[in-house]
């Protein structure tokens, strides 16, 4: 860890963190999701760069040691696409590999689709390609109280919800959560927060030093443009109607991650229908897996990263 080297890159006008190790022409992006920042790639950023490789992960926009925005209310996924491709051309690196992990899994298809010149393959963690509207209508057939139509509600709930607690214990919350195979819903007169005890147990692959790196964080930012992007802004319009991903693309999961609990999201990664918006994707899933396979499992997940970026080397 004391290898990784931090510095900020001008991106549109916003200073943006990035976490850095390894050198060379051969780079790999890290995109993370929420309750995430850089942190979350620690080890595949190692194992990475022991491999020879550059390994760069950024705290997306009002994340992490990123300015936040002036308006993070504003803010769109359309956004971070244009901030990795500003991030690109301030290192003057005209193409890598990139990975990213649920949300940022999202803006890697995105980039991807948007800027396939600048992609050599792409590595996502939890969540399928979707096509526009895709999320919008798995979100019409689950409870109103799952956790993602109630984060997406206009301002006021969800920040009232984790108002209540120390941002460590939000923090903490989400992860128990999210570590948990079952979807997280919460009953009509309950929140999200509501779901978590305080008696529960972290996940025993995530130690209080891990918890406190991303509450140090998220102490600084606080959840404003976090609960926009991705949550408020899951249903904006694409450029792009019905695109495909030609891109060599793998996808990880871990068995027991509770997105494959979404109505038909399981059969649509393995019975094809994924494969016919990104017809090159190889699918792994790692058995015991939690949503955040790449924390829980880092030498498995590392291994195919590796083997992945070998073989389009």
């Amino acid at each position: 860890m004391d290898k990784i080297q931090h510095k900020y890159v001008d991106a549109r006008g916003l200073k943006l963190h990035i976490a850095e190790i390894g050198t060379g022409d051969k780079v790999v992006f890290f995109l993370h999701g929420f309750p995430e920042i850089w942190y979350s790639w620690r080890y595949q950023m190692i194992a990475a760069a022991n491999a020879g490789y550059r390994a760069i992960a950024p705290d997306v926009r009002g994340y992490g040691l990123s300015e936040i925005p002036q308006e993070p209310e504003k803010s769109t996924f359309l956004e971070l696409v244009h901030d990795l491709a500003a991030i690109f051309d301030s290192l003057a690196i005209s193409k890598a590999f990139v990975i990213g992990k649920d949300f940022g899994a999202l803006t890697a298809y995105r980039f991807a689709i948007l800027h396939p010149e600048k992609v050599i393959g792409l590595i996502t963690c939890g969540i399928p390609y979707m096509p526009p509207g895709g999320i919008d209508q798995l979100l019409s057939l689950v409870p109103e109280g799952f956790y993602i139509s109630r984060w997406k509600e206009p301002a006021g709930r969800a920040e009232a919800d984790f108002g209540r607690l120390e941002v460590k214990n939000v923090v903490r919350n989400i992860y128990v959560l999210f570590s948990k195979s079952e979807l997280p819903i919460a009953g009509e007169d309950k929140e999200i927060m509501d779901l978590v005890d305080e008696s529960h147990p972290l996940p025993s692959w995530f130690t209080e030093e891990n918890l406190s790196a991303y509450a140090a964080l998220y102490e600084k930012s606080g959840f404003r443009t976090a609960l926009q992007v991705p949550y408020r802004s899951l249903a904006e319009g694409f450029p792009i109607s019905n695109p495909i991903i030609k891109t060599p693309a793998l996808l990880i999961m871990g068995g027991k991650d509770y997105v494959l609990k979404l109505p038909g999201m399981e059969e649509y990664i393995t019975n094809g229908g994924v494969k016919e918006h990104v017809p090159d994707l190889d699918i792994k899933f790692l058995p015991e897996g939690s949503h955040f396979v790449q924390e829980q499992d880092p030498d498995e997940v590392n291994e195919l990263i590796i083997t992945f970026l070998k073989k389009y080397v």
